[in-house]
């Protein structure tokens, strides 16, 4: 499979002429995502991971496009576009499905913690084809496999060097890209990234940077 990194937390998954979209979001570079597109997994409903209006007008535009995510995402998008509800699906925790011929497994259930004053809302990680692990906004281990690639949010709001350090570790997976890192300048992703690249080794988890538009093939 072809692995494409978009800024922030987007990525396209192409595989036999299909294509698999993850989390198009505000901060990304959405159209040049969608383009082609099967089908679009959504974590949740935050807009740096998805752009409803230029999600809403990728279904209208392509009959053949599928939704999944969590219940509050596909009810706003069913209302901005009515005409494309019978494609767009909701997606909880422990679930497994197909999309566009890829095998999909979802994982976790909510959010990371912000703060005890900001509302916590649904988050579904996604495994795909046993391979690649998008965790969304969340530090959740997906139980009982084996992950290969792992999608690391390296940093954010709600989390902590440490946290993503730990998440690594946790998942033990042979290789790790950044996700989520939109808000990070170089200084701050090199810091973040060596400890990531340092510490994953000894597990042995071999941590690559790529930058926005750059594919790897996973």
């Amino acid at each position: 499979m072809k692995l494409t990194k978009f800024t922030h937390a987007c990525v396209r998954i192409e595989k036999e002429g299909r294509v698999l979209v993850l989390d198009p979001g505000t901060f990304s570079e959405t159209d040049q995502a969608l383009d082609g597109a099967a089908a679009v997994l959504i974590t949740h409903e935050h807009a740096d991971h998805i752009d409803v209006d230029a999600v809403s007008g990728a279904l209208l535009a392509s009959p053949e496009l599928q939704l999944f995510a969590p219940a509050g995402v596909a009810a706003e998008l069913k209302g901005k576009a009515p005409e494309a509800a019978a494609r767009i699906h909701t997606v909880g925790a422990g679930e497994s499905f197909e999309a566009a011929g890829f095998a999909v497994r979802s994982f976790g259930g909510q959010h990371a913690l912000i703060h005890p004053q900001i509302p916590v809302v649904a988050n579904v990680g996604y495994l795909v084809d046993s391979n690649v692990y998008h965790p969304g906004d969340s530090f959740v281990i997906p139980d009982g496999i084996e992950v290969q690639t792992l999608l690391v949010p390296i940093h954010a709001p709600w989390n902590k060097v440490g946290e993503v350090v730990d998440f690594v570790i946790g998942v033990r997976a042979p290789r790790a890209f950044p996700i989520h890192d939109a808000l990070l300048n170089d200084t701050g992703r090199g810091l973040i990234e060596g400890h990531v690249t340092r510490i994953g080794a000894r597990y042995g988890t071999e941590y690559r940077h790529l930058a926005s538009g750059e594919s790897v093939e996973v």
